[in-house]
């Protein structure tokens, strides 16, 4: 059982408290408050108040909602992220993506489309009903696209 100490630590922001190892295979939705981290297999809907790092060996297929999050190994599906995306070396996404600040490392692979916000407004939710978008996510997917 959890002492008082260990219960605050556990409900800081930033905390890391769900590790999917190696070698674990999940499908299902997963809801994590705070951080987490996957080294295994996900398949699903995935949400975390903070940040996803996804190891060199992990993989997750499915829709992601989080605020920042690491890529070191392989996603399928569709982003929203609130703050930051960062594709690793050797890292590997195939979708869709909706985010504020996206960096690309030298090596990764990035096969979709990409759609930022401007002055860091939050993508966290699907784009408006009436499907529009704005000018500087139209201006962005332009841009992803030319430089294929």
């Amino acid at each position: 059982m959890l002492g008082k100490k260990e219960m605050e630590d556990f409900e800081r922001s930033g905390d890391l408290n769900t590790i999917i190892g190696k070698g674990s295979v999940i499908e299902g939705n997963i809801k994590v408050q705070s951080s987490m981290r996957v080294d295994g297999r996900v398949k699903g809907q995935v949400m975390a108040s903070d940040s996803i790092v996804i190891g060199k060996e992990g993989e997750i297929e499915g829709e992601l909602r989080v605020k920042n999050i690491i890529i070191g190994g392989r996603v399928k599906g569709k982003i929203f992220a609130s703050g930051k995306v960062v594709l690793e070396a050797r890292s590997v996404f195939q979708g869709e993506l909706k985010t504020s600040k996206l960096v690309i490392d030298d090596g990764a692979v990035f096969d979709g489309t990409c759609s930022m916000s401007d002055g860091g407004k939050i993508l966290s939710l699907p784009e408006a009903a009436d499907g529009r978008q704005s000018s500087g996510e139209r201006a962005v997917q332009k841009e992803a696209v030319a430089s294929r």
